[in-house]
Order: structure tokens, then C-alpha cells, then sequence
């Protein structure tokens, strides 16, 4: 049964397959094969001259497979062609061209494919690029002598002629002797001499560049090469100059896989050195080499992490110059999934996969028996999805050989891969008059392996021919294995297997056994023994008596037969005997009881006792106890290694496996004698606190390694690198200071414990360090990238360790905003720090503010603390701005809407202008439309043509020239949709010479202006009528009515008053109020007070006080002084704002402040803040007229100044498009 099981598991686990793949056992069909290229000429054939040409291609196939040629597309016949050998051998279309000239392998040249057919279709090889290439020969030319003056750079030319295989390039002299190369005379890659600067030594007629052809076997050389260097009394000094690459930086294409070679050659003097560095990251060190002096950079194997910037660095004593190269790897193509060839049955579904990768994304094409898709009849049955070629219910004349073909700048790929449609019989090659054995209660499985095409239906019945799955214990797999469940006694018998398809049928018979199952009837009982005892485990069980059986023992999941320890395990009759108990032998024992069919296992748990001996030192440390070691069970003594000078007090505890139990009551004392220690301190460290000092410390001993009732420590110091004498103090506190001590020097340090006794063992050296100081050099600034508006990279080089002083730690890199580049900017000094670690060398910076001045400080920093700054400036790009402010809609009409608003907070460049967008809400209209305003002034637009019934979403965005910012929004619509002009809740008070008229503006209502009329009723104040042009009325008053309430002042005491709310001609609400007062005061009796000389007397007096008061007028417009600072701070722009709350990182927008003084302005043209504006504060003046009979009349003009303000002092009154109630 077992044997069954291990053939019959992988045929349970397999899914359906659809594809065909014909077994071994199925023999006696003949089965065709379709053409396989096996063997082919590699895709690029370089030949020489004397060279045969031998091109290629072998294939199998059933039956025999014919070849053709192509010569770039053209059919090419090798039998015709002179010269031209074809191979005879079987399945074999290669050629051999002989009697290869110059002249004659040039006609050849070309591309080659070769084509392998039989009657299932056409198998198709690569393409063969086959080149000529004839013997190398230097191209003629004048070399003149070189001059040069010593100390300069000379370049010397080899320029060897092009060949399609790699050369190698060698510079000798006339007596074949290379020439010696070092840091300062290199070899590029392409094949020149440089020397970075020429010595009078290098003085030769015959510098002779050699180039070695391999194909050819050849080696020419170049016309010797006359140096002259002319002697300097003074060779002048000079910083270095990249020789190779000349530009400062290049782009590069790595091919992935390949490797990637870089190079940097330059002159100057002293002779430079070169330096590579990778500003995206750590170079990989396992794949990175560096040749030449350092010139040349080879990284083996290119991955796409390999992918950015590699910079050489060129120095000597006078300064550096740099390249930078820009690596893109890219990738040849390459498979991801490659199409297999496969065998399918009439009906199935074929599926080729091609999946392919490269860089650039590679390009595929199909062919089908080497025809392109294009070419052949669209009525074909196939399809191509996602990369696959896909046939639907193929048929034996489906079969065919298909070609999937990719490619991009970088190389190609092919693959050929067939589909091939079979028709076979069904067979069963499961053997028949198979016997299964298995016990009651498991599932057997009767095996039914078929095969045939199309794939053979499977079914499984009893003696008596009817099917057995109406048991639902039956259950069968898609591979025809018919499996059995909860198996009876009564399923034993015989079961009949029939695979039948389209051309026949077959079956086999399987005879099932059901055995009696395997029991355990008295298992292994748990137990707790001490140790060193022994313990005896028992087991017996019950088995088929036709079934051979078994009993064996597991400890711990060990199986103890295998152990062959008879002096520790004894097993026999099924009981096991464990001697000499140990801790270690605590566990899970298990009997295992089986035959071949099942296996069944019964568990005990063992448990040993052992006992745990602890102290107490009540002097050192009381009330805690410490564990001295474990001892067996079956012990009741033990000897202990104890600690000089220690207190003892013992006690006992038993252990097991579930934790300890209570100890024994506590010793009498025992008194180790004192000794030296045999320990030193650890965690021994030297570092300074100042700069002229070493503070040592160590971790002290614990009291129970003093080894005496006191200890010391003897600390010994000296400068790492000598070898004078030590220094040496003993101290009994854990640190020593060691003062007077040059800044930053490595000391050697030992700490060694001392007490009455002796000495320690000999400490370990430990490497400290003195007092740090604060770095003396500033890290050089390499530049400043503007990664967006808002974010930059910082770079830097390394500062020089040995201006650190001390640990580097990293660099701190503080920036502010200096300013923004409009105008009216102020400074403000709010700094920004990041701080990367010891190994970078750049920092991005983010959140800053677009269009703005930044002022940025880069310092190391170590222990210490901060050295000197490197500065730079920078200026981050525009940006978009930030959303208007305040948008409002004004109704003007059924059909028209003013809206009005007030620029953004954060311009973040020079405003160029606004964005107006709109479109209905109501009626699911998706169409929005859009318009420029291109005057960056504007702060109001009137909208007309609106419907009257809709609502709309109005979208306002503010733009400069990187485009429209963030947009505001608000919703509204025309003066139809808000309906009647009513008012809610209105009412009026009064006082003696005031009224507040207050109302409640309804939701959902748009905002709109009307007029105001007070007129007295009654008395000698009534005039006439409301339409008189002069008369008891008011002059009328316009408002807004979101603002909610107006007060009108100069009213006359004790009268009443009819008010009247008008919105052109129409009366929208008329209410009447009575001042509080007295109207007609009663004249006493005349007094002296109305004399005429006493009213002369008191008005000399008023006109005496009049003068004085003018004259101190006068005084203090002269010699009084008021705050410039102030003075500036009101003449604000129409961008002045209050700023936020500042905080790290994070600016008011605009620059200017807000007001910050009460000092009145000289001029009164400054309106104090919270003054009623007009409509010219939105663009333009407004000339506001009443006709006779009180409408409005509203013009707006192209003028922008600004009317003196003036009229009543209304808390209320307001513009009708600036209602104080809603500007903010």
C-alpha cells in the first residue's frame, strides 16, 4: 500500500490539464513530430580573409524536415551559388562558402535565416548577421614632431583603424618596450597617451601606438610619434583639468548584465589624483574595481539599482575639477515567460505565453510557420491578448509551428514553439487486476491512470455493473482516482475502471482488502520521579492478525531503538525502562503502535525533580538570594565553589518542570576568607568633558568580586603610539580626570581592581580619547538643486577629518527665508534645521516658500558642538498661488450676478491674473465654462446671461506663470431664484437724535442693495411730499442686506418718523419710529444772558481760545515727531494681512506687516481699519446718483482713487458690493 500511495499522491494533487503530453507507457502509436531547430549559427558571424564561411542550421522532425535560406529577405539558394557547399548529413540545411577573398566573402555579406519545414509546419532560425572584414591597414599620414614645454599636458593620438572585434591597443618604443604607465601617463580607453604634465625624461623620437587585431591574428603599428619637451627653469603650478571627459557632465547607457566601464584623465600640476563618488548612495563595493591609477571605474554585472549619477573628482594641491556621468541602464530583452511547445487534444483551447522585458520596453511580433500575422488571412481562428497567441477548439489541421519574436534597440529575441493536435485511443495504463489494502475508518484510493485524445471520460462500477458514486462515502478525481471514505468491512471486492473517448473504450478491474484497524489498549501513564531513580513505561495493543505489527518507543520525538543506549533504555514486551533519571530526561514519551496500513501512538509526560542551592550575604546584601548552582534529585549533599570575603547563608529548593516549590529554612553563616580580585572592571571608556581633559570611567565591580571589604582601581593612561612609560593614579571613585591633555590625542587606557590582598589579573588596553573642540573647518558647497517650487537638494563635500577635532557626528543645516522676490518684502527670521548623519552629504529641504530669497548655513558639528557656517543664498522658483479670499455674489438682476472678491494670501509668484469657472447645479448639466481675467487688479466681474430658475457653482482661482492655484468656491444664483425682496423680522428703534433699523436676512437669499428714506410726519417739519427735492426727508441712505442693521443719525428729538425701504422705485417695506426727547422747549423770562453785551463778552472769549488752540496747532506740526517705523508700516498695499501665529518652517504669505500703530496719518487719506470701504476699493470709483424720485443709479469707472471718507458714522453703512456684514 505504501508503494500505491507514493505513485498516487502527485496524481491527486495535479489540477486538469489541458495539455497532452504523451507517457512513457503509451507505446504502439506512431506519432508525428513537428520541425525543431536544434543547432544554428550564433546571430553575429565576423570572417577574415582565408576564412571558410560556414552558416548553420540543423533541425528534427517526423518527417523529414527540408531547409531554405534568406538573404536580407531575399530567398537564397546555396545549391546555385559558386563556391557553396552544402552538407549532406540528415536533418542538416547547413552551408560552406570556400575560396574566401577580400573580394568574395564581400558579396556574402549580409543577413541570414534559415527555414525548417515538414508537413505539421515551419520551424524558423534566428537572424545571422554574417560581416567581412579584410586585413587592417593604418591609413597614411604626416606625423609631425609634438613640442612641448615641461610641466605642461600633451595628449599623443593613436587612432587605429575600425574593426568589428574588440583590439587591444599597446604604446612601445622602437625597442619594443611599453611604456611606462603611472598617476601621471595613462592609456585612455580609446587608445591615446596622457600625460598630465611631460618631464624632460620623456623626451622621445619613438613613441609607437601598436594595435592588435585578434580575428586576424594581426598587429600593426602607428608611425612613430617624436616628443620634444623643452627644459623650464620653473614649472608653474596649476589646478587640475579633466583631459577626459572634456564637458562636465555626460549621459551613458549601461546595458544590464554587461559591465560599465567610466574614466576620467587630467592634467595639471602637482599630478592630480582621481576620486569616484556615487551621490545617490554607497558604491557596491563586491562589484565595483578601480583601474589605472584610479582613472578608470569598472562596475561588473549592471542592475537597474545601478541606474543615476557617478561623479570623478580630479585634486591636487591648487584646487579640483569634476565630471559627473548620468547612467541610464537599460536591458537588452529577455524572458519573463517564454512559449513552450505542447501537445493538445481535437477541442482544447492552445495557449502560447510570450511575456518579455527590456529597457526600452521591447516590441513583439508573431509569425505562424514563419509567416508574419499581418500577411496571413484574417478569417484565421487565432487570437492575440495581452502578449499570448490563443486557438479555440483546435482541430488536427490546427497543428502549426509558431514564432514569437522580440526586440528593441538593444537586441532580439526568438522563440519557436508549436502547437501540435493529436487524436489517440483511449488507454488505461493503470496495471489491471490491481489489489488495495487498507484498514476500516481510513479512505482508500483505487488508481485510473488513462490517456487518449481527446482526453478519455472516466467512470468506476460495482460487480454489477452500476456506477458507485450513489454512495456518497465514493468520491472520484479529475486524474480518474476513485477515492473511499469511512471504509466497512463490507466495502471489500472488486471495482471495474472504464476510460472511453471518440475512438474506443477500456477497462481494468482494482480488488480493495479493508483490514481490521490497529488499537491501543493500555497506553503509558504519566509520571513524577526524582532523579536518579528509574521509571518504567507500559504499552500493549491490538492488530489484524493477517497484518505483521510492530511496538516501538519515542522520547522526545527521538526514536530510542535507534539510540542503542542499553545501559540507559531498556525496551521489551512493549514496556520501556529509562535507568538513572537526569534533568534532561523530563519530557513526552510516546508508544507507537502499526502495521504497513495505519499507525497509532499513545503520549506520556515524565517529570524530574532536582534541587536549587542559593545564598544570602546579610551584610552586602540582605534579603536577596543568589543561586549557586542545580543539584540532582537523588543527592542530599553537594560541594560548592565559593567567593573570597562573602557572607554565606544557604538554603534549598526542589524544582520540576512546573517551577519551584518552598524552601528549606535558611543556614547558619559561613565567612569566606578575603583574596585577591580576580576580575577587572568592563564598559572601560576615555572621553573629555573639556578640551584639555580625559574623563575615565568604567563600570565598577560588583561587592562579590571585591574578594575583601573594600576595593580600588588602579588607572593607567599614555598617548596611543608611544612606548614611554604609563601614568597611573588609584582612586577608589568609578572616573578619573586626567587634565592638561592636548585636544583630541587617543590614549591608551588600563583600569586594573586593587584591594588589601593584591592586584587583579593584567586589564585589557582600551583606546580614549581627550577633550574635543569645536570643528575648524566649514564643509564645502557643492550646489543647490531646485527640485520643485516648494522643495531644494542640498550638497556638500566631506569636510577634512582632521579639521573635525574631534568625532564627526554629522552636519546641521540651518535655512530662513530672507524675503519674497515681489516687492514691499520684509525679513523675517524664523530658522530651519535638518540634521543627517556623518555619511551624507546632502539634505533636501522641503516646505519652503515658492518665489522666495532663502539665506542657507551648512556646519559640522561633533561632541563639542557646531563649527564655522558655509553660506549660500538661493531662490526657490514661482510657484501657483494660494485661493482668493472672500468670494461674494451680488445680485443684480434676474439674469446677472456681480461677484467680488479679495486676492490670495500666499501669491507665490507675480500674480498674472484670475480663473473664472461656473456651471449649473440644479439641472445635472455637467458643462462648465471658463474664461481668463487677465488683470491681476481685478477684484469684481459682472456676470450676465445667467438663468434665471438655476443655481450655479462658481470656482475662482488666481494664477501666475506656472498656472491657476487652488480655487474658492461658492454657490448661488440670480435674483429670480432668491424670490420676493422681503425682509424677516424687521424693526426699528430709536434714541433722542439716532434709529436702528435691524433685520434677520433670510437663508438661501442673495445678497442685494437697496435705499433708505427717513421722513418726519407732522408739525411745522413736514414739508411735502416724499418726491420733493428738498424737504423734511433724509438724504437716502444705501446698504446692503447681508449687513443686517444701519443707523441713521441727526435725527430731530420727539418727532416722528415714516422710513421707507426702496429698490429702484420699488417699495420693499415701510415702517414708522418716534425719537425720545422734547420737540419745543418754553424760553424763561429774559435775563442779563441775553443782553447784547453779554454775548459780545463770550464770544470774544471763544475766538481768544480759538487762536491759542490754532497756535499750538501750528507748534507741534513743526517740532512734533512721530514714528517713521509706524509711518512706513501704514502705507500698506492692497496685500496686507495680519500674520498667523508663527511657527518652524511656516510664513505669512505677504510681507508687509499689519497695523501696528494708532498714529493718525498726516494726510487723512489712510482710513482707519475697520472704515467702511467703496466700490473703489475692488477697482474702481463709483459715482453713486439718485434720481428725483429716490432710485439708484450706479456707474462704474476705470478709475481707481479713492473718495475722502466722510458722511454719517454708521456703524452699518456699507457699499453696495462691500456689505460691512461680510468683509472680513
Amino acid at each position: 500500500m505504501a508503494v500505491v500511495l507514493r505513485y498516487l499522491w502527485p496524481l491527486l494533487l495535479c489540477s486538469p490539464c489541458l495539455l497532452i503530453q504523451i507517457p512513457e507507457e503509451y507505446e504502439g502509436y506512431h506519432v508525428m513530430e513537428p520541425p525543431v531547430i536544434t543547432e544554428q549559427s550564433p546571430r553575429r558571424l565576423v570572417v577574415f580573409p582565408t576564412d571558410d564561411i560556414s552558416l548553420k542550421c540543423e533541425a528534427s522532425g517526423k518527417p523529414k524536415v527540408e531547409f531554405r535560406w534568406t538573404h536580407d529577405g531575399i530567398l537564397f539558394k546555396p545549391t546555385e551559388e559558386l563556391g557553396v557547399t552544402v552538407h549532406q548529413e540528415p536533418h542538416s540545411g547547413s552551408f560552406t562558402i570556400t575560396g574566401n577573398s577580400s573580394n568574395f566573402a564581400q558579396r556574402f555579406q549580409g543577413t541570414y535565416r534559415c527555414f525548417a519545414s515538414n508537413k505539421l509546419g515551419t520551424a524558423m532560425s534566428h537572424e545571422i548577421q554574417l560581416m567581412a572584414e579584410g586585413a587592417p591597414k593604418w591609413p597614411k599620414e604626416t606625423v609631425k614632431p609634438v613640442e612641448v614645454e615641461e610641466g605642461e599636458s600633451v595628449i599623443l593620438p593613436c587612432h587605429p583603424p575600425p574593426s568589428a572585434e574588440p583590439l587591444r591597443i599597446y604604446w612601445m618604443n622602437s625597442k619594443i618596450l611599453h611604456i611606462k604607465q603611472d598617476e601621471r601617463v595613462t592609456m585612455g580607453q580609446n587608445g591615446n597617451l596622457y600625460f598630465a604634465n611631460v618631464l624632460t625624461s620623456d623626451n622621445h623620437s619613438d613613441y609607437i601606438c601598436n594595435a592588435h587585431f585578434p580575428g586576424t591574428r594581426t598587429i600593426i603599428q602607428k608611425e612613430p610619434i617624436d616628443l620634444r619637451v623643452k627644459a623650464t627653469n620653473s614649472m608653474i603650478s596649476r589646478k587640475p583639468r579633466l583631459l577626459f571627459p572634456t564637458n562636465s557632465s555626460s549621459h551613458l547607457v549601461a546595458l544590464q548584465g554587461q559591465p560599465l566601464i567610466l574614466e576620467c584623465i587630467a592634467e595639471g600640476f602637482p599630478t592630480p589624483t582621481i576620486k569616484w563618488l556615487r551621490p545617490s548612495g554607497p558604491m557596491p563595493a563586491d562589484r565595483v574595481t578601480y583601474q589605472n591609477h584610479n582613472k578608470t571605474l569598472q562596475l561588473l554585472n549592471v542592475g537597474e539599482e545601478d541606474d543615476g549619477e557617478y561623479r570623478c573628482l580630479a585634486e591636487n594641491s591648487l584646487g579640483s575639477d569634476r565630471h559627473a556621468y548620468y547612467v541610464t541602464v537599460e536591458a537588452a530583452p529577455y524572458w519573463l515567460q517564454k512559449p513552450q511547445s505542447h501537445l493538445y487534444g481535437p477541442g482544447e483551447t492552445a495557449r502560447l505565453d510570450c511575456q518579455v522585458q527590456g529597457r526600452p520596453q521591447p516590441e513583439i511580433t508573431w509569425r505562424i510557420n514563419g509567416i508574419p500575422v499581418e500577411e496571413l488571412d484574417k478569417d484565421q481562428k487565432y487570437r492575440i491578448q495581452r502578449g499570448a497567441l490563443i486557438l479555440s477548439n483546435v482541430q488536427p489541421s490546427d497543428t502549426m509551428v509558431t514564432q514569437c519574436e522580440a526586440r528593441n534597440r538593444h537586441g532580439l529575441l526568438l522563440a519557436n514553439a508549436y502547437i501540435y493536435v493529436v487524436q489517440l485511443p483511449a488507454k488505461i495504463l493503470t496495471p489491471d487486476n490491481e489489489t488495495y489494502m487498507a484498514v476500516e475508518g481510513s479512505t482508500a484510493y483505487l488508481l485510473c491512470k488513462a490517456f487518449g485524445a481527446p482526453v478519455p471520460s472516466v467512470q468506476w462500477l460495482d460487480k454489477e455493473g452500476k456506477t458507485v458514486l450513489q454512495d456518497e462515502r465514493f468520491f472520484p478525481y479529475t486524474n480518474g482516482t476513485l477515492g473511499i471514505r469511512d471504509l466497512q468491512a463490507n466495502d471489500t471486492g472488486h471495482y471495474f475502471c472504464q476510460a472511453a473517448n471518440d475512438q474506443n473504450n477500456a477497462t481494468v478491474v482494482a480488488n480493495l482488502q479493508v483490514k481490521d484497524a490497529t488499537q491501543i489498549t493500555q497506553g503509558p501513564r504519566s509520571a513524577i520521579e526524582k532523579q536518579g531513580s528509574r521509571v518504567t513505561f507500559t504499552c500493549q495493543a491490538s492488530f489484524d492478525p493477517s497484518l505483521q505489527h510492530s511496538i516501538t518507543w519515542r522520547g522526545n520525538g527521538r526514536n530510542l531503538q535507534e539510540l542503542g543506549d542499553s545501559d540507559k533504555y531498556i525496551i521489551e514486551d512493549g514496556r520501556l525502562v529509562i535507568h538513572s533519571l537526569d534533568y534532561s530526561d523530563q519530557g513526552n514519551y510516546t508508544c507507537v503502535a502499526g502495521t504497513k496500513l495505519d499507525v497509532v501512538e499513545s503520549r506520556a509526560e515524565l517529570l524530574v525533580v532536582e534541587y536549587d542551592i542559593e545564598f544570602e550575604d546579610k551584610e552586602m546584601a540582605p534579603e536577596k538570594w543568589y543561586s549557586l548552582g542545580k543539584v540532582p534529585g537523588n543527592q542530599t549533599s553537594t560541594t560548592l565553589k565559593l567567593s573570597p570575603y562573602v557572607h554565606y547563608t544557604f538554603r534549598v529548593t526542589a524544582i520540576n518542570k512546573y517551577g519551584p516549590g518552598e524552601p528549606s529554612p535558611a543556614s547558619e553563616t559561613v565567612v569566606t576568607p578575603e583574596a585577591a580580585p580576580e576580575k577587572n572592571p568592563v564598559d572601560v571608556k576615555g572621553e573629555g568633558n573639556e578640551t584639555n581633559n580625559m574623563v575615565i570611567t568604567w563600570k565598577p565591580l560588583k561587592w562579590m568580586d571585591w574578594n575583601a571589604p573594600q576595593v580600588q582601581y588602579r588607572v593607567q593612561w599614555r598617548p596611543q603610539g608611544t612606548r614611554g612609560a604609563w601614568q597611573e593614579q588609584i582612586v577608589s571613585d568609578p572616573f578619573l580626570v586626567v587634565s592638561n591633555t592636548s585636544t583630541f590625542v587617543p590614549y591608551e587606557i588600563k583600569v586594573q581592581a586593587v584591594n588589601s590582598q593584591g592586584k587583579g589579573p593584567e586589564p585589557q588596553v582600551t583606546i580614549g580619547y581627550s577633550g574635543e573642540d569645536y570643528p575648524q573647518a566649514s564643509p564645502e558647497l557643492e550646489g543647490i538643486k531646485i527640485l520643485n517650487s516648494s522643495t531644494v537638494l542640498v550638497r556638500w563635500w566631506p569636510v577634512d577629518p582632521a579639521q573635525v577635532k574631534g568625532h564627526l557626528r554629522g552636519y546641521n543645516v540651518t535655512y530662513w527665508w530672507e524675503g519674497s522676490q515681489r516687492k514691499h518684502s520684509k525679513r523675517h527670521v524664523h530658522k530651519g534645521h535638518v540634521v543627517v548623519p556623518a555619511n551624507t552629504t546632502s539634505a533636501i529641504l522641503g516646505g519652503l516658500r515658492p518665489y522666495s530669497s532663502y539665506h542657507l548655513e551648512v556646519q559640522a558639528f561633533n561632541g563639542r558642538g557646531l563649527g564655522p557656517a558655509s553660506e549660500m543664498t538661493f531662490r526657490t522658483p514661482e510657484g501657483v498661488p494660494g485661493h482668493p479670499e472672500a468670494l461674494h455674489l451680488e445680485c443684480q438682476s434676474n439674469t446677472s450676478l456681480l461677484l467680488h472678491w479679495q486676492p490670495p494670501l500666499s501669491h507665490n509668484g507675480v500674480l498674472t491674473g484670475y480663473v473664472l469657472s461656473y456651471h449649473p447645479l440644479d439641472n445635472g448639466g455637467k458643462e462648465q465654462l471658463s474664461f481668463d481675467l487677465p488683470d491681476p487688479e481685478l477684484r469684481s466681474h459682472n456676470l450676465t446671461n445667467l438663468s434665471p430658475q438655476l443655481r450655479y457653482s462658481f470656482q475662482l482661482q488666481a494664477t501666475t506663470k506656472e498656472g491657476p492655484g487652488e480655487a474658492i468656491v461658492q454657490e448661488g444664483g440670480t435674483m429670480a431664484l432668491s424670490g420676493n425682496r422681503s425682509f424677516g423680522n424687521i424693526s426699528a428703534v430709536a434714541g433722542e437724535n439716532y434709529s436702528v433699523i435691524s433685520w434677520v436676512p433670510r437663508e438661501g437669499r442673495c445678497n442685494f442693495g437697496f435705499q433708505i428714506w427717513f421722513k418726519a410726519l407732522g408739525g411745522e417739519h413736514k414739508r411735502g411730499p416724499w418726491d420733493e427735492k428738498m424737504g423734511a426727508h433724509l438724504p437716502p441712505q444705501y446698504v446692503s442686506y447681508n449687513q443686517s442693521s444701519y443707523t441713521q443719525w441727526d435725527l430731530q428729538p420727539d418727532t416722528r418718523y415714516e422710513i421707507r425701504l426702496l429698490k429702484e422705485r420699488l417699495l420693499l417695506h415701510q415702517m414708522a419710529v418716534k425719537t425720545n426727547g422734547t420737540s419745543h422747549v418754553r424760553l424763561p423770562p429774559a435775563s442779563f444772558t441775553t443782553e447784547g453785551w453779554f454775548i459780545g463778552f463770550v464770544s470774544a472769549i471763544v475766538l481768544l481760545l480759538l487762536v491759542l488752540l490754532i497756535l499750538c496747532f501750528i507748534k507741534r506740526s513743526k517740532g512734533g515727531k512721530y514714528s517713521v517705523k509706524d509711518k512706513e508700516d501704514t502705507q500698506v498695499d492692497s496685500e496686507a494681512r495680519p500674520m498667523k501665529d508663527e511657527t518652524f518652517g511656516e510664513y505669512s504669505d505677504n510681507e508687509e506687516k499689519a497695523f501696528g500703530s494708532s498714529q493718525p496719518s498726516l494726510n487723512g487719506d489712510i482710513k482707519p481699519l475697520g472704515s467702511d470701504d467703496s466700490l473703489a476699493d475692488y477697482g474702481g470709483s463709483v459715482d453713486v446718483q439718485f434720481n428725483e424720485d429716490g432710485s439708484f443709479i450706479g456707474q462704474y469707472s476705470g478709475k481707481k482713487e479713492k473718495e475722502a471718507a466722510g458722511g454719517n458714522d454708521s456703524s452699518g453703512a456699507a457699499s453696495p458690493i462691500n456689505p460691512a456684514g461680510t468683509l472680513e
